[in-house]
């Protein structure tokens, strides 16, 4: 684990607020779903993605399909990927 140095109080209710900086980094936005896990002595924070979520449209649909190691893409998403990629590297797929 990596320390990022900043330190928070909990507060009357329970609450933690998580600094503007990592909510950057970490692209969590106001009224993002955050996934609360524990291990050992730690609590761990994780912005939460739904199983099926297209990693590109954010998507959840029957029609997504997952590829290599968890790479889910919605039918929006592939054709997303297919037009950059033909862009990208001057081809017809």
């Amino acid at each position: 684990m990596k320390s990022t140095g900043i330190v928070r109080k909990v507060d009357g209710l329970g609450r933690v607020v998580i600094p503007v900086e990592l909510r950057k980094v970490l692209a969590i936005k106001e009224k993002d779903p955050v996934e609360i896990f524990v291990e050992g002595n730690h609590i761990i924070f994780k912005k939460y993605r739904p199983y099926n979520e297209c990693i590109i449209t954010g998507e959840v649909t029957p029609q997504n399909r997952e590829y290599a190691k968890g790479l889910v893409l919605s039918p929006k998403g592939a054709e997303f990927l297919k037009n950059e990629l033909e862009f990208k590297f001057n081809i017809k797929a």
